[in-house]
């Protein structure tokens, strides 16, 4: 004892005066030195464990006391470690255990789960952070293992992981272990457990008017999970254009999710019966917005009817809403009154869809690879600006494409047949390409129609609209209505003179 003690005093005081000397060691030096140095911690932590045991084991210090004991003895473990220790020890070496030096000498058997632990532990492999946390495992996998002989071959399972990953791996292992070593129905049991605690929160708007949720799944809920959002959250830089995916994983994956919600919605809708239908969808988005904003792209839509209700969508999130499924529309007037509620929007119908999957094959954006079943359904013309819902005023994009297009408001030529490239679709990626084109639109129809509408003309068309059968035609119908009253200041005065036709018609 006094050579080994010696010893020890010589290695504190080597330790002490060690940085003094760094400077004079080359880089291979310093690496076989922090080699050294930890193999020393390493043992001087098992030496640590074991004069805890011996002090437990003997009586000199109490159960109760040991972490005190730890504490006083071993300052540096205050700052974390002492009770882990302390729980260690004590449960190698309980009250009254006869322990070396003492009689027979008891300790754990080496084939137990105990036993294997503790050896790992005087060769200074497994720490007491480790050691404390494979005994909390192994105390939850206990009473669903298939016998006290495979308890020892879970332990080295669980040191196994753990020694070169750390305490928190060792929860990863329990389904394996319950699986491969549990009694018959225990990883079943475990599973029908796991549902009852699976939970997604109610939204919380936090900092920034993000809306954060808390998710726990079981593992065949995740599974299903990952198996939807997996493909569509990969990163996908684009070849053809030079364009880097700079959006980080996180954005990936909730862009993902959304995407695959939405595509739910719009099954939904089309399931309760397609156009005139589709409002009793439960799944779908309903959105209240004033009509002068919906045109002007100003102020903000107000989500209703769902735990989301009062959400604010910005303009540009609500016309790229209104491409796509899901979303029905309260258009609002002057005073409040509801001047329209659209139809739950995929838009284009299933015929039109599968047109489209046949035509563009894909996400139309140019060096995009996105399948056709990842892509939606997008009005080149946006169905706020007066779009039509025909095959010329569609293309398919993915969901990352679709937001880009309408941030950086790009516009597409829809040819009739394909350019020298196969593409029916050909967009202009100047930036505010799409601005331009509506100006130019809007420009033509002013030439086109400078004068009021005569009582004729407006008779016509109000009794048109009312006459119409398809709602869809109606509904298009009063939207290029109230597009040429924001235009033209002509109309309101055509307005003013035939106020009684348009009671009469609506």
């Amino acid at each position: 004892m006094g050579e080994r003690r010696a010893a020890l005093e010589s290695a504190r005081d080597a330790l002490r005066d060690f940085v003094s000397v760094l400077g004079s060691a080359s880089g291979s030096e310093l690496i076989e030195l922090m080699g050294l140095v930890d193999e020393v911690a390493a043992g001087a932590g098992a030496a640590r464990a074991v004069l805890t045991v011996e002090a437990v084991g003997r009586g000199e210090v109490a159960p109760g006391e040991a972490h005190a004991w730890v504490r006083e003895h071993a300052p540096s473990l205050r700052q974390g470690g002492a009770g882990d220790l302390a729980k260690l020890a004590c449960r190698v070496a309980p009250k009254g255990a006869l322990w070396r030096g003492q009689g027979e000498g008891l300790g754990p058997d080496p084939a137990s789960a105990l036993g294997v632990l503790w050896a790992g532990v005087v060769l200074g492999d497994v720490g007491p952070q480790l050691a404390s946390a494979a005994m909390r495992e192994m105390n939850r996998l206990e009473p669903f293992l298939a016998g006290e002989d495979v308890k020892a071959t879970v332990m080295q399972g669980l040191l196994a992981l753990g020694v070169p990953w750390g305490p928190a791996t060792l929860r990863s292992l329990r389904p394996a272990m319950l699986a491969k070593y549990g009694a018959q129905g225990a990883f079943d049991d475990l599973q029908e457990r796991l549902g009852k605690a699976a939970k997604l929160s109610s939204p919380f708007v936090a900092s920034g008017d993000l809306t954060q949720y808390e998710l726990w799944m079981t593992p065949e809920q995740a599974a299903v999970l990952e198996a939807a959002i997996g493909p569509l959250s990969a990163p996908r830089p684009n070849e053809e254009t030079g364009e880097r995916d700079l959006r980080g994983a996180g954005q990936r994956r909730v862009e993902a999710l959304s995407d695959v919600c939405a595509r739910f919605a719009a099954a939904d809708a089309d399931d309760k019966g397609g156009s005139e239908g589709a409002a009793g969808s439960g799944v779908a988005l309903h959105l209240s917005m004033d009509l002068k904003d919906l045109l002007d792209a100003t102020g903000s839509g107000e989500v209703v009817g769902s735990t989301a209700t009062g959400a604010m969508l910005s303009p540009s999130v609500v016309r790229r809403l209104a491409c796509s499924a899901a979303l029905i529309p309260h258009v609002l007037g002057t005073a409040g009154e509801v001047l329209d509620v659209g139809r739950v929007e995929r838009l284009f119908n299933r015929a039109q869809r599968r047109a489209l999957l046949r035509r563009d094959r894909g996400c139309t954006y140019p060096g995009c690879t996105a399948p056709a079943g990842w892509a939606k359904a997008h009005h080149v013309v946006h169905w706020i600006d007066g779009g039509l819902t025909d095959l010329d005023n569609a293309a398919l994009l993915c969901q990352r494409h679709h937001t880009l297009v309408h941030d950086r408001r790009y516009v597409a030529d829809v040819l009739v047949t394909p350019d020298d490239t196969g593409r029916y679709v050909v967009w202009d990626r100047t930036e505010g390409s799409y601005d331009r084109y509506l100006e130019r639109l809007r420009a033509e129809r002013s030439v086109a129609d400078p004068q009021p509408l005569t009582p004729e003309q407006l008779t016509q068309l109000l009794a048109a609209i009312q006459a119409e059968d398809d709602p869809d035609e109606r509904h298009w119908a009063r939207v290029e209505l109230e597009l040429y009253q924001h235009d033209n200041d002509l109309w309101h005065e055509g307005l003013a003179e035939h106020s009684d036709c348009v009671d009469h018609a609506g």
